[in-house]
């Protein structure tokens, strides 16, 4: 603006100039004349030529000034754009600099959040692979009918921390709406009942009663995600079981009505007698890490993250948690959830998966075991050998590279973090010399971008720890059979 205005005070100053050189030649003229006319006796010379000539000369003069002084000014309006067009670019190549840096911080914290997960989740499944499997062989050593149940209970509560140990994990996965929402068939009775046996000695221990309360027209079948219903029931009876003593927490589900394409909507509520919940906290309730208040938090521990899960997990199947509660009269979460309604007539067709598998090619082949943990190399023998299995144990990645050299086996189980050579690295050495040998990687690493380094570096499929005894069986039939081949 500067530049502008001094411009225009220029110009001003120019016209000024002109009119007052223009205005005294005019006044010159009327005075040269009234001296004609008062000398006109006078003879004439040449002095009005060079009077003209002269004046002439001084409006030269001043347009030739005038015009240095446009040329410096606008040499001066243009030095300063070019300054000012400097200063933005520096300043645009420094932010360039500064975003660049950003970026470069950011996949670094990514690549180490992503290893952080890829050890994390190795160090939390691996107990739970010992959990679940001892579940399993003592489930097949004929238990007594209240052992049963408890063994059942106990199957129940490792597959429920698995999938919860997922999420943690996979959070931000979570977040993003990464996580799929299963379909299987299941009996919200059964599934209910479950979490209450889970629940019931945690509850008893602060004096409270679970009580289970099941409408009559809740179909026997539904189609849904199973884990997810019992995770987000577990996370609110549990948020209930925390915040209250001596009460009663009452878990309903009823049928609301019936929908298109043979499917339910069912109504879930879990209500309790506990401190209850003020109206200015409810609004955060759902956050992440967030408490209701920080004595209580201190006083009863937790984070809040389980609510939020919560949230989350009903946001993926296009459900919302709703909460009415009032201080020292205790809370009530509930929420509705459409399933395709499952007959009975319907379910007896199906299948067991266990039943299709052929244990008879099971039984001599020579399967070797590396694996690290002493827990773990019990716990998948024995389940192997109960099927007439020959097995094998290798220690770590040496030991199993010069196994696989002097020796033949009709499949290797691999894990993939030991101490000396990662499972990875035994697997390419492998292949170097053996391209026949199906190697499965029996892992509790099961991030997607581990999954593609499994397959590249020539491993034949992947089992991730804990596993589904069927899961674990069908690939093993796949591989013995050669039908990965």
């Amino acid at each position: 603006m500067g530049c502008k205005k001094l411009l225009c005070l220029f110009v001003f100053s120019l016209l000024g100039v002109l009119y007052t050189t223009s205005y005294g030649g005019v006044k010159g003229q009327e005075v040269q004349h009234v001296q004609n006319i008062e000398t006109i006796e006078t003879p004439v010379d040449d002095t009005g030529d060079q009077e003209r000539y002269f004046k002439l000369s001084k409006i030269a003069s001043v347009l030739t000034v005038a015009m240095v002084l446009i040329l410096c000014l606008l040499s001066s309006v243009l030095y300063a754009n070019n300054r000012l067009r400097t200063k933005a670019n520096k300043l645009l190549q420094q932010k360039n600099i500064e975003l660049i840096l950003e970026k470069e911080n950011a996949e670094k914290a990514n690549r180490a959040k992503a290893e952080f997960l890829s050890t994390i989740t190795h160090e939390l499944r691996t107990p739970l692979y010992a959990v679940t499997g001892l579940t399993h062989l003592l489930i097949e050593e004929n238990p007594t009918d209240s052992q049963l149940e408890h063994l059942d209970s106990l199957k129940f509560s490792g597959e429920y921390l698995l999938s919860l140990v997922n999420n943690i994990l996979d959070f931000n996965k979570l977040e993003k709406g990464g996580v799929e929402v299963g379909s299987e068939i299941f009996s919200p009775l059964r599934r209910l009942t479950d979490v209450v046996e889970a629940l019931k000695s945690r509850a008893h221990e602060r004096g409270n009663q679970l009580n289970l309360i099941v409408g009559p027209k809740v179909p026997e079948k539904v189609k849904g995600d199973a884990l997810k219903i019992s995770q987000i029931i577990i996370n609110l009876v549990g948020n209930a079981i925390k915040f209250t003593e001596n009460g009663s927490i009452d878990i309903y589900v009823n049928k609301v009505r019936d929908l298109k394409d043979n499917s339910v909507l069912l109504y879930f509520e879990v209500s309790d007698e506990g401190l209850g919940i003020s109206k200015s906290k409810q609004e955060n309730l759902f956050k992440g890490f967030s408490s209701e208040s920080l004595q209580i938090n201190t006083k009863y521990g937790g984070s809040g993250l389980g609510l939020s899960i919560v949230k989350r997990l009903l946001g993926l199947m296009d459900a919302e948690i709703s909460v009415k509660s009032e201080l020292g009269k205790g809370s009530k979460f509930f929420f509705e959830l459409s399933f395709e309604v499952y007959e009975e007539e319907m379910s007896n067709t199906q299948v067991d998966l266990l039943s299709q598998i052929n244990f008879e090619i099971m039984k001599g082949a020579k399967v070797l075991i590396v694996e690290d943990n002493k827990i773990n190399q019990l716990i998948t023998k024995k389940i192997l050998q109960k099927q007439g299995v020959v097995c094998s144990i290798a220690d770590n990645g040496e030991i199993a590279v010069d196994k696989a050299k002097n020796f033949e086996f009709d499949l290797i189980l691999m894990d993939i973090h030991m101490p000396g050579i990662t499972g990875l690295e035994a697997t390419r050495e492998i292949r170097k010399f053996d391209m026949r040998t199906p190697i499965i990687a029996l892992t509790a690493v099961t991030l997607k971008d581990n999954l593609k380094e499994f397959y590249a570096c020539g491993m034949t499929d992947v089992i991730p720890k804990p596993y589904k005894t069927d899961e674990f069986f069908l690939k093993l039939e796949k591989a013995l059979t050669g039908q990965y081949v």
